[in-house]
């Protein structure tokens, strides 16, 4: 599930915010009066959503935006002159007084594209470290002088022993290196 922090000045309205995500089957991970709660509270996870109002205690939205770890997306809710000012690129917001169908489709909007990039993030090859393409480069070299193989086959060797035990290719080329090191 996607990190939700509800800040909003007046904690009853903070309150009946997270009572309408909760009904709508969303979690709410904690609900501040203030940008440094939000802050603290955003420290400890990877990414997520911020619900907040245009003005907290100690600072504007945008102060609060800034502070946020990467990988988090803001939610503000404003008035609707405040928003029809220019609030630069990549800014998500619903005017007040809430529509209750609009507040739950842009959360779930927001959410599914954080889930999204969770996804695709997974999905990216990992980079190896030198210390793995070192340790990949040995075992291929043992398997290309002692069972005469050229690099490509060993390689491929390397590749499909990997595939076929469901490991990486470094854990592959560890095994290969200590069973032939004997």
């Amino acid at each position: 599930m996607v990190n939700i922090i509800v800040v909003l000045p007046k904690l009853e309205e903070a309150k009946t915010i997270k009572s309408i995500l909760v009904r709508s089957g969303y979690r709410v991970n904690a609900i501040c009066t203030t940008g440094a709660q939000a802050i603290q509270q955003a420290d400890g996870l990877q990414d997520g959503v911020v619900i907040c109002a245009y003005k907290m205690p100690d600072m504007l939205f945008q102060e609060l935006k800034d502070c946020l770890p990467v990988g988090f997306e803001l939610l503000l809710l404003a008035s609707q002159k405040v928003i029809t000012e220019d609030f630069g690129k990549n800014m998500i917001c619903l005017s007040l007084p809430l529509r209750l169908n609009d507040f739950v489709n842009t959360v779930g909007m927001i959410t599914q594209g954080i889930e999204r990039k969770r996804r695709k993030k997974k999905e990216l090859p990992q980079e190896r470290s030198s210390q793995e393409n070192a340790l990949i480069a040995e075992a291929k070299g043992l398997l290309m002088v002692r069972n005469h193989m050229t690099e490509g086959e060993a390689h491929k060797y390397l590749q499909k022993s990997s595939m076929d035990s469901g490991t990486s290719m470094t854990e592959t080329a560890q095994m290969v290196l200590s069973m032939m090191q004997n």
